[in-house]
């Protein structure tokens, strides 16, 4: 036999490397008596129908939370926006803790702060939009009779007659549809009604929220246990870091936007200036179509008050600002945030207004970028596994987080050394026939054997550290 020894089962070197003695060793293809192609394509149609069988799987479950969903969601909705809203006032609450001031006062503090707030944006938007909505009425009566006598012209000679007919047949489909839209009018009644009591459980909800969240996390971990416990406490930090990473960059965002185009608004005579640059605040939160809705708003204002060319000059200032959001403000702050790519976003939002509406639109990237962090914490706990990182290469949020890494390092020697034994019990050079076994020739007992291995035959896994070594195992 030869001096040649395996490579030990930690080494980067594939075990199933093998060197020119051993390669001799492996069955030749012999062409008289190829693989049948059945055993082919069923090997490959088992992979198929497996994989096909998980993503059957995989889309009942999802089909099943959607439904769960929908059927909880008046209860959900509130609880998600006072998690939007924590993560916005929470700054507020941890500095106010450091100047001792306690989580509940903290929390009310900054509950009618956040009031306050809101209460003064709209008594200083409401006057402005009651002064000059007078000027633009009458000035959106004279972009009508512009706009009449416009299409009157070439090429759509349009006359009065035809526009009072079709002022008629819509006056005529009011009346006939009256009952739809009383009933509809009813209905939104009621949902007003039950907004508001949804946006006072949103409050109490947030303030509880502000109060106890500390709480929350120790909970978890006496509830799902130790081990479960160091996961839970480092992704949902993860997923809290996120949440309110993103709200805190995109209310910078909007801000930066709504200054723009509020300055550029009141430079160029536009009315209502003011309000729509509230508007365009609160629609930075909705990416991509919230910008573009009240960009048209815009527009269509500074047309019907202050003629075309003021128009075209408000068009080409929202276009400005949209481009300097998009290609420096979002990659500059979201991008070390979030980590989306913007395709992601927005099929988020246009789903996410499919599903639920305005609300679904506003809450769409949040969500995504929560459950893209799950899948990242994943994709660490997958590359610990594997080997390909180390805990240092990875950013961890807790010291639960390191804990969970320094475990996962260990737990990957068992799975390097699980999957060794593996390939030793394949191996080609471990399992001669018989009368390779009886009668070995020289080429054959020059072949390195494939590793240490015990009275039955089986090869041996070497030593592993000792915080996973099972009690009662011993080195044979």
């Amino acid at each position: 036999m030869s001096d040649q020894s395996p490579a030990p089962l930690g080494d980067d070197t594939s075990p199933t490397q093998f060197d020119e003695h051993a390669a001799g060793a492996l069955p030749a293809p012999d062409p008289m008596e190829p693989v049948d192609r059945a055993e082919v394509i069923a090997e490959g149609g088992r992979k198929v129908s497996e994989w096909s069988a998980r993503f059957l799987l995989i889309a009942a479950a999802l089909g099943v939370l959607g439904w769960g969903l929908s059927k909880v969601w008046d209860g959900l909705l509130p609880l998600l926006l006072a998690l939007l809203i924590s993560s916005v006032l929470w700054p507020v609450v941890a500095k106010l803790k450091k100047w001792r001031v306690p989580h509940g006062l903290g929390a009310l503090i900054a509950l009618l702060l956040a009031a306050g707030f809101v209460a003064a944006m709209l008594s200083y938007v409401a006057p402005s939009v009651v002064s000059q909505w007078p000027q633009l009425w009458s000035s959106a009566i004279t972009g009508v009779r512009r706009l009449q006598d416009w299409v009157a012209g070439p090429p759509f000679n349009v006359h009065d007659d035809e526009l009072n007919l079709w002022i008629d047949q819509a006056l005529n489909w009011l009346q006939t549809h009256s009952s739809e839209l009383l009933g509809q009018a009813v209905s939104l009644g009621g949902s007003v009604g039950s907004g508001v009591v949804k946006l006072l459980l949103t409050l109490v909800l947030t303030f509880f929220f502000l109060k106890d969240g500390v709480k929350f996390i120790g909970v978890v971990q006496g509830v799902v246990g130790r081990r479960a416990g160091f996961h839970a406490s480092e992704l949902l930090t993860r997923m809290w870091n996120t949440l309110s990473g993103y709200i805190r960059t995109q209310a910078i965002v909007s801000f930066v936007d709504a200054f723009f185009i509020g300055l550029g608004l009141v430079l160029l005579g536009v009315p209502l200036a003011m309000p729509i640059a509230v508007l365009t605040f609160m629609a930075g939160f909705i990416p991509v179509v919230g910008a573009v809705s009240v960009g048209t708003l815009a527009v269509l204002v500074a047309l019907v008050s202050n003629g075309f060319y003021t128009a075209l000059f408000v068009l080409i200032l929202i276009i400005g600002v949209q481009q300097l959001e998009g290609n420096v403000l979002q990659p500059l702050l979201q991008s070390k945030v979030m980590k989306l790519h913007p395709v992601v976003i927005l099929i988020s939002v246009v789903l996410g207004g499919v599903w639920a509406g305005i609300i679904g639109m506003f809450l769409a990237v949040p969500v995504v970028a929560v459950l893209a962090v799950v899948f990242r914490y994943l994709g660490d706990l997958t590359d610990l596994r594997t080997g390909e990182k180390v805990a240092g290469d990875i950013a961890w949020a807790t010291d639960e987080g390191q804990h969970v890494a320094s475990e996962s390092e260990r737990a990957s020697v068992l799975f390097r050394a699980a999957l060794s034994l593996a390939r030793l019990r394949h191996d080609p050079v471990a399992t001669h026939t018989p009368h390779q076994a009886t009668e070995p020739d020289d080429a054959a007992s020059d072949v390195p054997a494939a590793g240490p291995r015990s009275a039955t035959g089986r090869p041996r896994l070497p030593s592993l550290p000792r915080p996973w070594r099972r009690r009662g195992d011993a080195d044979q």
